[in-house]
């Protein structure tokens, strides 16, 4: 019950966080690292899996993804997935129509682009300007803005680093408040 409501308020709070640059999936990927294995031909039964290791730089328009590892998988039509792994994997990606960008951290990010999903395995921190959530397992959902995080214990591992859920809400401005108090 607990979490559901951190999940839900957490949502409304930070609502529209998840409206990535939607121009972004239709821009090229264009990967760094030190080694590469990629699979050039596509079977109808199957994902063309591509692994890239060593200092790994994603790009996609204003996505960008830093890791020790990244896997890519596409499909017969084209949609990808995306896991990256690492000590601490860091996501950025600009929103849409701001000048804001959304910022990740965890030992694995998995995006998935056919759900619209992305998700942050152990260690996860999330962070939209001043705003923040931690937890053992983020999850978002870039269509339906839905938030869900959970904490160690809640996944059963009591022994995780991340056993309880921490979000940080910043208070916001009004519009019709001054920036400063004059005595």
């Amino acid at each position: 019950m607990r979490l559901q409501v951190v999940a839900i308020l957490f949502g409304l709070v930070l609502t529209n966080i998840a409206l990535a640059e939607r121009a972004d999936r239709d821009k090229p990927i264009h990967i760094e690292a030190d080694r590469a294995t990629v699979e050039d031909v596509q079977r109808k039964d199957a994902n063309r899996v591509s692994i890239f290791t060593g200092n790994v730089k994603l790009t996609q328009g204003t996505l960008i993804i830093r890791a020790e590892k990244v896997i890519l998988k596409e499909d017969i039509d084209g949609l990808r997935y995306v896991t990256a792994l690492g000590n601490l994997v860091s996501f950025r990606q600009k929103r849409e129509g701001l000048d804001e960008y959304i910022e990740g951290w965890s030992r694995r990010v998995e995006f998935d682009n056919n759900a619209d999903k992305i998700e942050l395995f152990r260690e996860g921190r999330l962070k939209r300007g001043e705003d923040e959530v931690q937890g053992d397992y983020i999850s978002y959902n870039t269509t339906s803005e839905f938030f869900q995080v959970i904490g160690s214990k809640e996944r059963g591992d009591e022994t995780g680093p991340d056993s309880r859920v921490r979000v940080v809400i910043q208070p916001k401005k009004k519009s019709d408040e001054p920036d400063s108090v004059m005595p």
